[in-house]
């Protein structure tokens, strides 16, 4: 069984879909790995160490000669023409965005899985690049934030005076937003967070947050553990409470997805401009969107001092590991479509996590 990893054409990214720690798995496993030549020289990693591994390196044209094809990102329209029939796509499809691409996709009979699709359940954490992904954007997100604030993050009382600490507030407690917070402690911040999910508190808590919260009579949870969208009644509530919270901050780290919609818009124009000059907003939904006004993507915009960092693909930024996890990812997801016995493939549509990223139906 053939797979072959291509190299990420699209801006901004780095990473890259396998590693050779993985291939070297992989080929143990009794798969053969073709990798594409350069293909993970932005991760750090070399074509030598991607051949030290087992793998073969080979020019762009020769990858398609692989039954399975990885990537990070959706493959494109032009790299769908060079597969050839029946082979497996393994990537982040976002197929309810890219109807071309899926469509394309089944003209020529080939299996497409979305590992944006994986769904959180217990038994498929192993396999959730979402999650693995967004853990490293929170991370990120918190450096370059206090790489960007002029002051420091943990109170310190020297001879020459003390120095109060950054107050840092996070929206959206997914992910992303644990892990920013988990890294702003760290870092000696004073730290509170929001989220619609009244669940959300207890972990805020855990990890030293203070948990700031609008009171709803709804239940703003999807059974997949999202938040909601909310209605105008609890769009006022939330803004009143952000309003009054935000412009004491020195760091925002904007989180907040709705799967398949526009990020919310949650932080006004107001809001930013009654934060005091120098302090930082970090919108990682800034390429959907966007939950902060003002917000740019690939652009840091100051509005009245305040820089609104709207950098594409925060996981981009820490390629090497962000590479290792998604490629732990595709590996775990490969041994629930694989027979190691018979050495083929063999996909239960009935598996419930299949049935979750399987793209098997055209989208109009």
């Amino acid at each position: 069984m053939l797979i072959g990893v291509l190299k990420e054409s699209k801006e901004f990214e780095k990473r890259v879909a396998l590693t050779p720690d993985i291939v070297k798995l992989l080929i143990k496993k009794g798969f053969q790995v073709l990798v594409e030549t350069g293909a993970g020289l932005s991760s750090a990693f070399s074509d030598l160490n991607f051949k030290d591994s087992g793998a073969k390196i080979v020019e762009a044209h020769e990858i398609y000669e692989a039954k399975i094809l990885v990537k990070v990102n959706p493959f494109t329209i032009l790299e769908v023409n060079q597969m050839k029939s029946e082979t497996v796509c393994i990537s982040f499809l976002y197929a309810y965005t890219q109807a071309d691409l899926v469509n394309a996709l089944k003209s020529k009979n080939i299996s497409a899985f979305s590992m944006d699709a994986i769904p959180r359940i217990s038994r498929a954490q192993k396999m959730d690049a979402l999650s693995s992904q967004a853990n490293l954007a929170g991370y990120k997100a918190v450096l370059l934030g206090a790489n960007a604030l002029g002051k420091i993050f943990p109170l310190m009382m020297t001879a020459a005076g003390t120095i109060t600490p950054a107050k840092f507030f996070v929206i959206g407690a997914g992910v992303a937003g644990l892990q920013a917070i988990a890294t702003a402690k760290r870092l000696g911040g004073v730290v509170s967070a929001t989220d619609v999910r009244s669940s959300s508190k207890e972990q805020v808590e855990s990890l030293g947050g203070k948990f700031v919260f609008a009171e709803s009579s709804k239940n703003l949870e999807t059974s997949g553990g999202y938040a909601k969208e909310l209605d105008e009644e609890d769009k006022k509530k939330q803004e009143e409470l952000l309003k009054n919270t935000i412009k004491n901050q020195d760091i925002v780290i904007c989180t907040a997805l709705i799967p398949g919609k526009k990020a919310p818009r949650i932080v006004t124009d107001e809001m930013v401009k009654s934060m005091k000059s120098g302090s930082v907003i970090c919108d990682l939904a800034v390429e959907q969107g966007g939950n902060s006004a003002f917000s740019e993507p690939g652009k840091i915009v100051v509005i009245n001092g305040v820089k609104i960092i709207g950098h594409k693909n925060f996981p981009s930024r820490i390629s090497e590991s962000a590479s290792i996890l998604f490629a732990k990812n595709v590996l775990n997801f490969l041994e629930i479509i694989y027979d190691k016995v018979e050495k083929k493939l063999k996909i239960d549509e009935n598996d419930e996590i299949i049935k979750a990223v399987y793209i098997n139906k055209e989208i109009s």
